[in-house]
């Protein structure tokens, strides 16, 4: 049997994460293909009980370390115990989710276990008994197939990009010990601020209405949370809304901001600079709501409305109400 395939399950307040079981999924598929199998290291505190979950995804066995020193993320924690068990156990592969805790933790990865990773990957396959990896490049202008020389082969997956598939299999709880002593960590949390109001996770919604200049002020956002309500979706945001200080920075959709792959992204009155469309372009589909006829998000999108978002968004979100009853 070859070396096994290996992820970093990602949960949150004891719950695992979406994308957890992406990963997963896609590690099971390639895990197949080599006549492997398939572990996850886990990490918090009081998590052991959801090893069954992953294994619903198609992991064999989840190296768990639970105690109160993981009961919130820091790097340098995560990365020393996830680090430890990797070196000890030696998987060939190892998959991370590229959320905003998997790109950081995966960052510190690659300089302990001194070895290379593809980053945002939209794609993988194996070739030769190597494990390709495809992301965008240039703002998704074109793509590179990357193949990692070092061991493990590490690469960071997209968020709603792989499909997660139920795969039963055992996903066995292994604890193990990360040998971490909480006194000489560098970092602790002191406190975590949480926005009110159960807000859908932007890179794991499967629909979001975002806005842009078009919106004319922070007030007019009600049209777009109006939608977005009615369609269970995500509300995001232009950087040019972000920079005239009518959304958080947490709503922002582009190259500096969060890269998203819903099932449907609606772009009120956004014109679509190459910046924004580096983070929304792999949409499956993408409708476009602008007054401009040659503002550039149209090239992009699978359905366009030339026309005032103020008079079509109510419209949109008047319909969907009738659809839903």
């Amino acid at each position: 049997m070859a070396q096994e395939v290996w992820i970093v399950a990602e949960q949150r307040d004891g719950v695992l994460r979406k994308v957890s079981f992406e990963i997963a999924s896609a590690a099971r598929r390639i895990a197949d293909e080599l006549q492997t199998d398939v572990a996850a290291v886990l990490l918090g505190s009081g998590v052991s009980a959801l090893a069954g979950a992953l294994g619903k995804y198609g992991v064999d066995t989840v190296y768990v370390a639970d105690g109160p020193v993981f009961q919130n993320y820091t790097t340098e924690a995560y990365a020393a115990a996830v680090a430890k068990i990797v070196k000890e156990k030696d998987p060939a592969i190892l998959l991370l989710p590229a959320s905003v805790q998997g790109k950081d933790l995966s960052s510190r990865l690659v300089g302990k276990l001194a070895t290379g990773m593809a980053s945002d990957c939209t794609e993988l396959r194996i070739e030769n008994g190597k494990l390709v990896a495809r992301r965008p490049m240039y703002a998704a202008k074109c793509f590179a197939d990357v193949v990692i020389d070092g061991t493990p082969q590490m690469a960071s997956l997209r968020p709603n990009v792989f499909a997660a598939v139920e795969m039963p299999k055992a996903g066995t709880a292994v604890a193990f010990d990360a040998a971490i002593d909480p006194a000489s960590l560098k970092t602790k949390v002191l406190e975590i601020q949480k926005e009110s109001g159960g807000k859908v996770e932007l890179t794991e919604a499967n629909v979001i209405v975002s806005g842009g200049r078009g919106m004319k002020g922070p007030e007019n956002y009600a049209l777009i949370e109006e939608l977005a309500a009615v369609l269970g979706a995500a509300v995001g945001a232009s950087r040019a809304a972000v920079d005239a200080g009518w959304r958080p920075q947490t709503d922002q959709v582009g190259q500096t901001g969060k890269t998203v792959s819903p099932n449907l992204y609606v772009a009120c009155g956004i014109s679509g600079a190459i910046q924004h469309l580096a983070g929304m372009s792999s949409s499956k589909v993408i409708v476009a709501i602008n007054k401009d006829p040659d503002a550039p998000i149209f090239a992009k999108a699978d359905y366009g409305v030339v026309d005032d978002l103020f008079k079509v968004v109510p419209e949109i979100t008047k319909a969907a109400k009738e659809l839903m009853e």
